[in-house]
């Protein structure tokens, strides 16, 4: 099954359901109005729930997970990325966060802030959690997985080095674009050998797998298990491959006036421009709004 969120003149926002008739409405059998807002009330979706159809013309799609509880991600999870990298694979799931505010819609611009010079793109196979899950054992993390959408993990790499962490890097304000689909876990299992590709300006820059994975989805999802309760509608962002930006051999970066593809096999493609916040200027460390902190520092 996939499920899609999208917004009609007139007629607000609604969940609808891909069908080969095309996408049906199920806001009015759900009351849901996302895939969030259906996990979140419980909701067993049967083809019964399909009503009418959405005219694909006047629709726009949104992100189909408005307002994830959490967005738990997951760094250097791919043996590629690592060898491009020159870093031996971790020996265990290395995870950080971003939160809400960095979710964006399929086709919505990405702001590039003043605070970076050296934006980049990562294409993310994205867990959604469908039931609560606390202390599972790996044999069960799956009953915890209600499907998967595509997640681009936009990054500012300059501040990502600078800040020491990777908060700000990655979680600014709609450094998450999902989409366009949520794909359910009977059609994609684990997710295993999904061919998964990004590309800037038509230019392929990633051209991957998911077999590429060193922790599968059960390990990651059991992992973060273990001390962080999911909820239903959480999203984990399982790493990405090799080919961002920052590690080619002359690294590249994202300007205003470029669009970003993030694509997975199975799920779906989504793209975002990028534009300029107003008011660049040259002086990185005023525009990162360390200069007076660091003034004082000294």
């Amino acid at each position: 099954m996939k499920l899609q969120v999208v917004t009609r003149p007139g007629l607000g926002q609604c969940l609808g359901m891909v069908t080969d008739d095309g996408l049906r409405d199920l806001t009015a059998a759900t009351g849901a109005r996302d895939v969030g807002e259906l996990l979140a009330g419980g909701h067993t979706l049967s083809d019964g729930d399909a009503g009418e159809l959405i005219d694909p013309d006047t629709a726009q799609v949104l992100a189909p997970i408005a307002r994830p509880g959490k967005i738990i991600c997951v760094g250097l999870n791919y043996h590629d990325h690592c060898r491009e990298q020159g870093v031996d694979p971790p020996a265990y799931p290395m995870l950080f966060a971003k939160f809400a505010n960095a979710i964006n819609h399929p086709g919505e611009p990405v702001v590039r802030p003043r605070a970076t010079d050296k934006l980049d793109l990562e294409c993310e196979l994205a867990v959604v959690i469908g039931r609560r899950a606390s202390r599972i054992a790996r044999p069960q993390a799956m009953d915890a997985v209600f499907g998967y959408t595509v997640l681009n993990d936009v990054t500012m790499r300059d501040l990502q080095r600078e800040d020491r962490q990777w908060l700000r890097a990655k979680g600014s304000d709609g450094f998450a674009p999902i989409g366009p689909v949520v794909v359910t876990v009977d059609e994609l299992g684990g997710a295993a050998g999904l061919w998964m590709r990004s590309s800037v300006n038509g230019e392929t820059w990633q051209d991957s797998s998911t077999a590429e994975m060193i922790f599968d989805v059960p390990t990651l999802v059991a992992f973060v298990a273990r001390t962080i309760t999911l909820e239903p509608g959480d999203l984990i962002a399982t790493g990405t491959p090799a080919g961002v930006g920052h590690f080619a051999d002359q690294p590249r970066y994202l300007a205003a006036g470029d669009v970003m593809r993030v694509e997975i096999e199975g799920i779906g493609a989504i793209q975002n421009p990028v534009v300029d916040e107003p008011g660049r200027t040259d002086d990185h460390a005023a525009a990162a709004g360390v200069a007076e902190l660091l003034e004082v520092a000294r």
